[in-house]
């Protein structure tokens, strides 16, 4: 019931607002941008407000609207959504603040407002409202720039604000919807996502977010995304520790650890960029749904400065140029001065400017190409100059010329503000992207190819199908357990050990027997985790007198470093072979949020190198493998200067082993830790492990 009153929402026949004076304005805007169903504003003290007629109750209106904006004080809010729920209504946006992102008490009351809602769909409270430029209506409290559309890309945000100032932006963005979800106490960016991914109409989705307050719920719907082709853009605030104080006082949000949320991302196929400018200029590359099949473009420009500066981009950007063929060459010297820098990107100069049938012939032989995507550079100068008309015809010819060629393309600018409205509009009109500044349209477009190229390894290797574990919180310190607890735990999923015994120090030299020289020796303790600190370790005993030596200086070392802790149980391990490469690997949980597998550089290089990957849980074969080749370290692994390479499929399976122990202690695991995974030829071995679980 929920998801239907939600699509009603999201494709209302009627509308109603309820409060003062700016609910009437707002009403007018709805009707003056082409609304054209029932609307009805509701204010008890008033028989017309701004020249609208009022409804005296909710109770009088002549049925459940399907979309409701609620403007009044947060009491008079409690009461007006529980009278709608009663009328049938299909969903509200409660613009009030003063709910869980202040408190406790705030708190008590989004609790008592959700249940007011019953199966009624609600955004907010603290939203600025929706806006849906499909069907005209504007659920919003102030003016907005935006207009009707045919199709865009529905943007979801956790500030009114930054929507405001995104439909009022002067970039020609085609926006289908746009939310503010302020707390999302019912509503919020997963519920949405999944609804408007069953609108044909919405090309690509846009994520402003400070935190994420369903992570299982959003990885379903970005996966979904992911199936359908449909680009997910993000941008990802609360970065930083002031940030995301920031976001858990305006929204109740919690921002969560970034490498995290990058885990998130990367998993799933969720583009994200760092700037609103990113933001838009990445959603207008994919607003039309034309994505390219690849990252090679045909680059055309009248300028050499300005190929210059789309061969740099380009390269920067992972956009390959590919040369021209010799018939290409022919053809366009035929049409071209000889001054032309005949090449890819092409300098076409200004000699043909405005000559329609020789730029129609030079588009003709540049479009000849299997590259994957076509990109012009276009400046238009000041309307005073008069010689507009000029670009355009070839932004005319231009949309023609890849319609005859079935190519994709798109233009950007030299400068943000030299590719005016009417010629964005125009070019979006012919599903071509009107991208502002060459720099950033290079950037957008890559994102967006890169997303195509990626897409299919994302599904085929499995992991974004897989929901990730979203643990509760866990307060308590736990207990440690000590290394030979830890590895006993661990042995039975699979993680290879190397060849141990459990004993005390005065029947070492018998368990040193049954394992075997050379060995190492190791103190035994949950109360010192780091035991190399302490003298704590010895390694590469080679026979029974260095082994009672390396005793008693450790018992020495122990009585000094950590006076409190008992020298009674010690490790003997068979000492591993000299490793290709020391992995770490761990396991970090970040309640509420995710429980994440960390893969390293290991050894005395953890906090050196600081080379690592993330993954969600739970995950796979084929993600750990892909995580492992991404490290900085990973020639190590493959064969580097002519050494061998490591056994990749024993160390994966090494991994497996205590991700699958992780997955199935959720519930109680604090913190993990497998330093050093040492690896080579034939295999891995971990020689170190550490491990908190929950009392």
């Amino acid at each position: 019931m929920k998801r239907e009153n939600l699509q009603r929402l999201l494709a209302p026949r009627h509308l109603a607002f309820i409060g003062g004076r700016s609910m009437a304005r707002a009403l007018k805007r709805c009707a003056e941008g082409g609304f054209a169903g029932p609307m009805w504003l509701v204010n008890p003290q008033y028989d017309e407000l701004e020249g609208v007629p009022c409804v005296r109750s909710i109770a009088e209106l002549p049925e459940g609207p399907d979309a409701v904006f609620v403007a009044t004080n947060r009491d008079l809010t409690l009461q007006a959504v529980a009278e709608l729920a009663a009328k049938d209504a299909g969903g509200a946006i409660c613009y009030a603040s003063g709910f869980a992102e202040t408190g406790a008490e705030g708190e008590a009351l989004q609790r008592r407002l959700l249940a007011s809602a019953s199966d009624m769909a609600l955004l907010g409270p603290n939203c600025y409202g929706l806006l849906d430029y499909l069907h005209g209506s504007a659920l919003w409290p102030v003016a907005h720039g935006g207009h009707l559309v045919e199709k865009g890309v529905a943007v979801l945000t956790q500030s009114g604000n930054f929507a405001y100032n995104l439909s009022m932006s002067d970039r020609s963005l085609p926006i289908a919807y746009m939310a503010s979800v302020g707390n999302q106490a019912q509503l919020g960016v997963a519920e949405l996502m999944d609804v408007l991914l069953d609108e044909p109409r919405v090309t690509a989705i846009g994520l402003h977010l400070e935190g994420l307050k369903n992570v299982p719920g959003f990885a379903r719907a970005a996966f979904k995304a992911l199936q359908k082709g449909i680009p997910v853009i993000a941008l990802k605030t609360g970065v930083s520790e002031i940030g995301a104080e920031l976001a858990l006082s305006h929204t109740s949000s919690l921002a969560g650890s970034d490498a995290l949320y990058d885990a998130l991302f990367d998993r799933l196929g969720v583009i994200r960029v760092s700037g609103p400018v990113s933001f838009i200029e990445t959603l207008k590359a994919a607003a039309c749904g034309n994505l390219p099949a690849g990252p090679s473009l045909a680059a055309l420009a009248c300028s050499g400065g300005d190929a210059g500066l789309i061969a740099d981009y380009a390269e920067r950007n992972g956009l390959s140029l590919p040369k021209l063929v010799d018939a290409q060459r022919a053809e366009l010297a035929q049409v071209l001065p000889d001054y032309a820098n005949i090449a890819n990107p092409l300098d076409f100069t200004t000699a043909i400017w405005g000559d329609g049938p020789a730029l129609e012939r030079m588009l003709d032989s540049a479009l000849q190409t299997e590259a994957d995507a076509a990109l012009l550079v276009l400046d238009y100068p000041g309307e005073e100059t008069g010689e507009r008309p000029q670009c355009d015809l070839l932004l005319e010819l231009y949309c023609a010329a890849l319609e005859r060629h079935g190519k994709v393309g798109f233009i950007a600018s030299a400068l943000p503000e030299l590719l005016p409205k009417h010629a964005r509009e125009l070019l979006h009109a012919h599903g071509v992207a009107a991208l502002q500044g060459v720099e950033d349209g290079l950037a957008a477009w890559g994102r967006i190819a890169h997303y195509r190229q990626c897409r299919e390894a994302l599904l085929a290797r499995g992991e974004a199908a897989l929901v990730p574990l979203c643990p509760q919180a866990l307060e308590s310190q736990g207990r440690m357990l000590d290394e030979w607890q830890s590895k006993q735990v661990l042995k039975p999923f699979g993680l290879p050990l190397p060849r141990a015994a459990l004993s005390t120090p005065a029947q070492a030299r018998e368990a040193a027997t049954d394992v075997g020289f050379p060995l190492a020796l190791k103190v035994v303790s949950a109360q010192l985790p780091h035991k190399t600190e302490a003298g704590g370790v010895a390694l590469n005993l080679r026979n029974e007198a260095a082994l009672e030596a390396a005793l008693f200086d450790m018992r020495e070392n122990i009585a000094r470093h950590a006076p409190g802790v008992p020298f009674d149980q010690v490790l003997l391990e068979r000492m591993a072979n000299p490793p290709l490469a020391e992995l770490i690997v761990g396991i970090k949980r970040e309640n509420g949020f995710g429980l994440a597998l960390v893969l390293g550089a290991g050894g005395i290089l953890v906090e050196l190198l600081k080379d690592s990957r993330s993954l969600l849980l739970p995950t796979t074969d084929a993600a750990i493998r892909d995580a492992l080749l991404g490290l900085r370290s990973a020639p190590l692994l493959t064969g580097f200067r002519g050494r061998p390479a490591v056994n990749l499929e024993a160390l994966v399976e090494a991994i497996r082993a205590v991700a699958d122990y992780a997955c199935e202690h959720v519930d109680t695991l604090l913190e993990l830790d497998v330093n050093p995974l040492l690896a080579d030829a034939d295999g891995a071995v971990a020689v170190d492990a550490l491990i908190r679980t929950a009392e």
